[in-house]
């Protein structure tokens, strides 16, 4: 498209809206106020609109049930797992997640691209996003680690043991690990810390592997159980893990999201 039927496009718009959208800064243009604002809510009706094609094909095909889940870094994806569970054997479901920083997932589900995020926390007080949560689960935290370092010794002697043993960790995206590094000082524990992983799966394969004992909420260390190199060392007293499910208000309505907040 030219650029003069852009600038005569966009100046339409701004006579029909009645407020200037660019401005001149230098040698190009900017967005004003305005300008954001609407470029916004553009974005998400060119969303709404790419999802037409979709929708129509599913609707067509059949009934179904889209539900967009953002996972901010650090939570565990067993957890998550779980907490989603009451909503898999959904008839006709459409489940899409995304990974992501808890920012820009709390600004994707402001802007309707997503419907609910799952976090280590909750949005904080002063966010501009106008978002709710709720606090899915209060999970302890598990200590596992590859047989061969996990002794019936070190069980016993758990968590103290913790000193001569190497640990695998989730990396500071996760506020579990902040919690966790407290609770090892309190306890007066000088870790050993000999990798940090970013996803909670990869960090329990390498310790599957022999590399050392690792941290997991007892919501996602059900599903290691099957995993025969690895064994249980101990239970964490005093050391949880919190996930909260954020909504938007719109989101809220979502038949889905409402099951898996139980409101």
């Amino acid at each position: 498209m030219a650029i003069q039927t852009i600038s005569a496009q966009v100046r339409l718009l701004e006579s029909s809206i009645g407020h200037q959208l660019l401005k001149p800064s230098g040698r190009t243009v900017v967005l004003t106020d305005a300008g954001r604002a609407v470029f916004l809510r553009a974005d998400e009706i060119f969303l709404l609109g790419s999802r037409i094609p979709e929708e129509a094909a599913a609707a067509a095909t059949g009934p179904s049930v889209r539900l967009s889940v953002g996972l901010s870094d650090g939570i565990a994806k067993l957890a998550a797992h779980r907490l989603l569970q009451p909503v898999l054997a959904t008839s006709g479901l459409k489940l899409i997640c995304h990974d992501g920083e808890l920012e820009q997932l709390m600004a994707e589900l402001a802007l309707h691209k997503l419907d609910l995020v799952l976090a280590c926390q909750p949005p904080p007080h002063n966010s501009s996003f106008r978002l709710s949560s709720e606090r899915l689960v209060a999970s302890r935290v598990d200590w596992y680690g590859p047989v061969a370092l996990v002794s019936d010794q070190k069980i016993a002697e758990f968590p103290q043991s913790l000193k001569d043993l190497p640990i695998l960790a989730p990396t500071y995206h996760a506020a579990l690990r902040e919690r966790m590094d407290r609770w090892l000082e309190n306890l007066g524990i000088q870790a050993q810390i000999v990798g940090e992983f970013e996803d909670s799966a990869l960090l329990s394969i390498f310790s599957a592997q022999g590399m050392g004992v690792f941290p997991v909420t007892e919501l996602g260390s059900a599903d290691l159980v099957n995993i025969q190199s690895l064994k249980l060392l101990g239970c964490s007293d005093g050391l949880n893990e919190e996930i909260y499910g954020i909504y938007s208000s719109r989101s809220k309505n979502h038949p889905l999201v409402r099951k898996i907040l139980n409101i």
